[in-house]
């Protein structure tokens, strides 16, 4: 891959990750249960609030992995240990965000049921866990196939 396509890739990593995160401390300032709320009544008093910090937290590291990963590509070192360790950190990851918005709509299911209208905030939970889906399952086959690769390249190097 060329090196301004690569660089190109981690810039838009990187306003990825951050707009995930300008979004993740924005939006709640627009639920309407926090319309007279203070800043610390909205980021300090709601442990939902805090939950959803955590379960992104697994995001912000697949984020940084998947900058790493295309680091590794520029570098033409793709098909090595570091580039499969990358891609399995990406998929556990992804489902263990998916595993912590599932927790989220539990959550909202037994306890916001029948009080407020939860259509919104289940339907962005399932997209989320969808997408998380495929993110795992992408780079669980990529992990597959790039590990076979080294395999293959390791052996080639033993042989000669």
């Amino acid at each position: 891959m060329k090196r301004r396509s690569t660089i190109f890739l981690q810039i838009v990593i990187v306003l990825l990750g951050a707009g995930v995160f300008a979004l993740l401390l924005w939006e709640p300032q627009l639920e309407g249960r926090n319309v007279n709320a203070t800043q610390f009544e909205i980021y300090f008093k709601d442990p939902f609030l805090a939950y959803i910090y955590l379960a992104f937290v697994p995001f912000f590291i697949a984020i940084y992995q998947a900058f790493k990963l295309l680091g590794y590509t520029r570098l033409n070192e793709i098909f090595s240990e570091r580039s499969v360790r990358a891609f399995r950190i990406i998929k556990i990851c992804a489902i263990t965000t998916a595993l912590f918005i599932v927790g989220a709509e539990a959550y909202i299911f037994v306890f916001v049921r029948g009080t407020d209208d939860v259509a919104g905030g289940v339907m962005m939970g399932a997209f989320i866990i969808l997408v998380s889906a495929i993110i795992a399952t992408a780079a669980g086959v990529f992990e597959r196939t790039l590990q076979n690769a080294v395999d293959i390249k390791a052996e080639n190097d033993l042989t000669v």
